[in-house]
């Protein structure tokens, strides 16, 4: 789906049914053959009754037998393939829109959902599912319609009187009980709502619990969660409620249309109008038509959850990208290799900033918010409406340049370091088919041997999910290492340090210092690390949004007072 195209709950709802469309007709056929021959059952066990069992003729009750028996054949076997194939489309379906909120969700380019990790990941694991459903009913009404007209047919060849009462009554029992629909949208959609805020709430208390537990606030994050928590049952309870209360008003009008139906069977049976096998067969399809009756309403009930959890799925999906980049593909290595002009964003006001090839360049911002500015607008996520200037790579404005052309000339390794559940070879590969050789040159670099060392299983050692098994230190050396193994032409490390020691930190400086001196490789490092300032060739000092001074560190060490007092404090 194209989110240039506007996308609704709407939109997702019909474009299942048109993915599914061979197997939701093909099920619908059987389970409305299953439907017509189950609203048959009791029709021929009416005939049986008046033309074999009241007259004794053993034939005709053996031919009978044979095609009830017949029926019944087919009736099992509509059912069970009809429901196969309705079950098929409904996983099927689920299983493409979870790829698609996927897709959506990991798109480079970022998006305007609005929506947090928690709630996108309760959007793919229930609203797709739910989403999905409408393939479901589909065939569930179509069924349900079918096993309706079969025995209105049927009574009115019994008695026309009651055929019409059933084909006006029924539509009428239909009607009411929509009316209930918006409300159970309503009322679903506030439950999908609620339930997606607490997983995501959930998400974040988990991930940060280690912080939580340093700082003394997991207290008041679990009341946080607690309170969160019981928003959600209570709006459970309201959809809850909604639906009993919708399905006690289908089992009771269902009932009461029974009972009016078989009322009036046994008055016209006692005034001679109809035979026992009529009777029979009346009472019969009275019963019979209870379970469509009930299908339906429940089918209001599914399609209402349906429509609330499209309308999430629509926005993830329909949300716009946060950046639109160009299609240029990669341009010729340039001898500034990354350059920044007049660059405003954020608490960034007329900033420039030029890394050459074979550069190493440190970043010290005195204003921490400046240097997270600087690390979006280098990652690409912020909007080029957000941000004045211009941001060249390798001498062509970045915004020129497809987003697959910019990442491979641009890495930007964030504090925060994300690894993923698997062997550290994995992570640290990303994809690649790096040779082990490279893997380690890498993890020596990034001084995180002791990675290695502290499991029998060395590289091939299983990690957690997000690294949950590394110390801070560990998982920093091991996003390190991982960046070190992707060479690209332009490295970007945010504060690769802040977890390690100062030995370890040294080491780490020396090594990263010999593996990006290609002539070929920019980097730059922003940090406040003497150590890893010390590494670089120069130094740019951002304040109040733009460089104030550049130079050696030795030489601003010695010169700048301000300087002084922030590295080395």
């Amino acid at each position: 789906m194209h989110t240039s195209e506007k996308v609704s709950g709407g939109t997702v709802l019909r474009r299942a049914l048109r993915r599914q469309r061979a197997r939701v007709v093909a099920g619908t056929a059987l389970l409305c053959a299953h439907q017509a021959t189950e609203a048959l059952v009791p029709v021929a066990i009416g005939v049986i009754i008046d033309r074999a069992v009241a007259t004794g003729d053993v034939r005709a009750l053996l031919l009978s037998l044979a095609g009830l028996a017949v029926l019944f054949t087919v009736l099992a076997f509509a059912y069970r393939t009809g429901a196969r194939l309705g079950y098929a489309a409904l996983e099927q379906e689920a299983h493409l829109l979870r790829v698609e909120i996927a897709r959506s969700a990991l798109d480079p380019r970022g998006n305007r959902s609005g929506m947090r990790d928690g709630e996108l990941l309760s959007v793919a694991a229930s609203d797709a599912e739910l989403s999905a459903l409408v393939v479901r009913v589909a065939g569930l009404c179509a069924a349900a319609f079918t096993a309706i007209a079969v025995a209105a047919v049927a009574l009115l060849v019994v008695d026309v009187p009651l055929g019409l009462g059933v084909l006006v009554g029924v539509p009428l029992v239909v009607v009411a009980l929509q009316r209930m629909a918006p409300l159970l949208s309503r009322r679903s959609a506030a439950q999908q709502e609620a339930l997606a805020a607490t997983t995501s709430l959930a998400v974040d208390l988990v991930t940060g619990l280690r912080v939580l537990r340093g700082i003394g606030a997991q207290d008041h994050a679990a009341r946080r969660y607690a309170a969160a928590s019981r928003h959600a049952l209570d709006v459970t309870l309201r959809a809850a409620t909604t639906k009993g209360l919708h399905l006690g008003l289908t089992t009771t009008v269902n009932g009461l249309f029974l009972a009016a139906v078989a009322g009036v069977a046994g008055w016209l049976a006692l005034q001679g109008r109809l035979t026992i096998g009529e009777l029979v067969a009346v009472v019969g399809l009275a019963q019979f038509i209870a379970e469509p009756v009930q299908t339906l309403g429940w089918s209001v009930q599914l399609f209402a959850m349906a429509r609330a959890s499209a309308g999430r799925v629509a926005r993830v999906l329909g949300a716009e990208p946060l950046t639109r980049p160009g299609s240029a593909g990669p341009p010729a290595p340039a001898p500034a290799r990354l350059a920044l002009d007049t660059i405003g964003h954020a608490g960034l006001d007329g900033l420039c900033l030029r890394v050459d090839a074979g550069e190493v360049v440190g970043v010290l911002a005195y204003d921490p918010g400046d240097a997270e500015a600087l690390v979006a607008l280098l990652s690409g996520r912020v909007p080029r409406e957000d941000y004045r200037g211009t941001l060249y790579v390798d001498g062509t404005p970045a915004e020129d340049l497809h987003v697959d052309a910019v990442r491979g000339i641009l890495l930007v390794e964030p504090h925060d370091v994300a690894l993923f559940e698997g062997t550290l070879r994995a992570n640290l590969a990303a994809g690649t088919d790096a040779d082990e050789a490279v893997l380690r040159a890498a993890v020596r670099a990034a001084a995180a041997e002791d990675v290695l060392a502290a499991h029998p299983h060395g590289i091939d050692r299983l990690l957690t999910e997000r690294g949950a098994n590394l110390s801070g230190g560990q998982r920093q050396r091991v996003g390190l290492a991982r960046a070190l193994v992707a060479d690209p032409p332009v490295l970007v490390l945010h504060n690769p340090t802040t977890a390690v020691d100062a030995v370890t930190e040294a080491h780490l400086a020396e090594g990263l210092a010999a593996a990006r001196a290609a002539p070929a490789r920019g980097t730059v490092l922003i940090t406040n690390s003497p150590a890893l300032l010390r590494t670089t060739h120069r130094v740019a000092v951002i304040d109040r949004g733009r460089v104030v001074a550049e130079g050696p560190h030795e030489r601003l060490l010695a010169g700048d007072a301000r300087y002084r007092e922030e590295v080395l404090r």
